[in-house]
């Protein structure tokens, strides 16, 4: 037993740290849902994603402790170019036996649809991450994603032949998406997947530093 949850709990560090990477929307996150987690004091984070009809970039930063700030750039090719301002205040840390719980609000200036919400994530044995929240615009209710690290003990057991991956299920309040997240590099993360109704195939990377 004490052999084993030494690492049982780096198992759930590498799967929240796995799953650390912008949103499509900007926020730290998974596909379209933000998650709890903050970028520690500091940080930043860059990312693009090619979308259906388009791209977004993405930069976060933390400038005080507990507090992600960032701009999402939208860049359509049939609607004009929006900028969503976004901001995360992070309540409450995760710890092993409790949930991380974060405050947010997307699209500060309105430019697309100012969207306030609340969103707990709790790491969970044998690679599972479950997030859930509620919010307003755009996500219009409740949302939640359920997220399945794969091969989170390579590094305890030595196997480094495939990059942890984690394979995403999300509901963004209106409709579901799926997608997966590669660490390919310290901080380097690859994504690709399908957005529901009709937004399509979305791939991209990003880098937190």
């Amino acid at each position: 037993m004490k052999k084993i949850l030494p690492g049982l709990l780096f198992a759930l560090m590498i799967t929240a740290t796995a799953a650390a990477a912008p949103s499509v929307n900007g926020s730290s996150g998974q596909i379209n849902n933000p998650s709890a987690d903050v970028l520690q004091e500091g940080k930043f984070a860059a990312g693009y994603y090619h979308l259906k009809d388009g791209g977004v970039g993405v930069l976060n930063f933390s400038p005080l402790h507990k507090l992600e700030v960032g701009i999402a750039g939208f860049r359509l090719d049939h609607s004009s170019n929006k900028t969503l301002i976004n901001g995360k205040l992070e309540l409450l840390p995760e710890t092993v036996l409790t949930p991380g719980l974060a405050v947010g609000v997307e699209d500060i200036g309105d430019d697309r649809e100012r969207t306030a919400y609340a969103v707990a994530s709790k790491a969970l044995p044998f690679g599972f991450r479950i997030h859930a929240g509620v919010g307003n615009g755009r996500y219009d209710g409740m949302f939640a994603s359920l997220e399945k690290t794969l091969n989170p003990l390579s590094v305890i057991t030595g196997n480094d032949t495939f990059p942890a991956t984690t394979l995403i299920v999300e509901y963004d309040g209106k409709k579901m998406n799926y997608g997966a997240r590669m660490s390919v590099l310290p901080g380097l993360k690859l994504d690709a997947g399908w957005r529901g109704q009709d937004h399509g195939m979305y791939f991209g990377a990003s880098f937190t530093y």
